[in-house]
């Protein structure tokens, strides 16, 4: 019996131990210790024409904005690298907001849309100043969120857009701290 039980322990122990190889810590060298995160610009054209993939478009004033700023945060709160200003930052992103996009996703017995997709796209570049090299770019890249507008879980528009916005910031700094 006490046999049984040392193995029991030595095995779990080995378990623990051995884990499955993931980090979160940044895969990114040591001497990628900071980034500067340029303004997102607006690049949406509101002029382009109406098609079978998109039925309308949506403006949201200063989206660009709130992009900018939830980058910002996501890397203070990552913690894995610094944001500096310009003069002072190994790493430089630079980002566009390209596509904003409504989608419905279900509807009721009347027609009217119970749930809807909101898709951000963006154009990204993220440059090394030390050695003035392109790390990657990035083209359609996208944070999207689906809601609710009926029931318990109804949520307004804005409330949407901003859970869109986290989740491209999120995908933002995983994209460039992870280098998967």
């Amino acid at each position: 019996m006490c046999r049984t039980i040392t193995l029991v322990m030595v095995v779990t122990v080995m378990i623990l131990t051995a884990g499955c190889g993931y980090m979160t810590g940044s895969l990114l060298p040591p001497e990628l210790d900071s980034i500067h995160v340029e303004n997102f610009i607006n690049s949406i054209d509101i002029a382009q024409e109406i098609s079978d993939r998109r039925s309308s478009y949506s403006y949201q004033p200063g989206l660009e904005i709130n992009i900018t700023r939830a980058v910002i945060d996501e890397f203070m709160f990552d913690g894995n690298l610094t944001v500096k200003k310009a003069d002072g930052a190994v790493l430089t992103l630079e980002g566009a907001l390209i596509d904003f996009r409504q989608v419905p996703l279900s509807y009721d017995g009347d027609d009217n849309v119970e749930e809807f997709r909101i898709e951000l796209f963006v154009e990204m570049k993220l440059t090394n100043n030390l050695t003035k090299e392109t790390m990657w770019k990035e083209t359609n890249f996208m944070g999207e969120t689906s809601y609710t507008v009926t029931g318990p879980h109804a949520k307004t528009e804005t409330a949407a857009l901003n859970n869109a916005v986290e989740d491209l910031a999120q995908r933002i700094v995983e994209r460039t701290v992870e280098a998967w």
